[in-house]
């Protein structure tokens, strides 16, 4: 992936794709696919928020379960080279957030998703608006679509 074609401050989180991602097409499976750009966002919130989703349920009572995913895909995800997966969020609602992940190899895309959370009180699976410092870390970091 060229600098070119990340925005500045860009977050890429590398994902080291194993033989045992694959089917017998030599290829990632398709259901490895959505586990690859989870764990991406997963480490966008770390990188972002100083943790995962993990202490964000456990320990601040924040969840944030998904309410839509869509993944359009372009080329195979092999282990030949690292799948390094660009995050940002792309849009902050009352009580949503949507990510989108573009994954790259060899810089070439090889697929590209759109995923949006809302936010909840986890131990009463109740919407809440997302803590003032979430909002803050989201709204900084904030891109539109590419």
């Amino acid at each position: 992936m060229s600098a070119a074609e990340l925005a500045p401050g860009a977050f890429v989180h590398p994902i080291r794709v194993t033989w045992g991602d694959c089917d017998p097409a030599r290829i990632a499976y398709t259901g490895r696919l959505p586990w690859f750009a989870l764990d991406a966002i997963d480490a966008w919130w770390d990188r972002h928020l100083g943790h995962g989703w993990y202490q964000l349920e456990l320990d601040r009572n924040v969840g944030t379960p998904f309410v839509h995913m869509s993944m359009d895909f372009r080329a195979p995800v092999t282990p030949r080279y690292p799948l390094e997966c660009e995050v940002w969020p792309s849009r902050l609602g009352e009580t949503s957030i949507e990510f989108r992940v573009a994954a790259r190899q060899n810089g070439t895309l090889c697929f590209e998703g759109r995923f949006v959370c809302v936010f909840i009180v986890a131990n009463r699976f109740a919407k809440q608006v997302p803590p003032k410092d979430i909002i803050e870390v989201v709204t900084a970091q904030l891109r539109a679509e590419k």
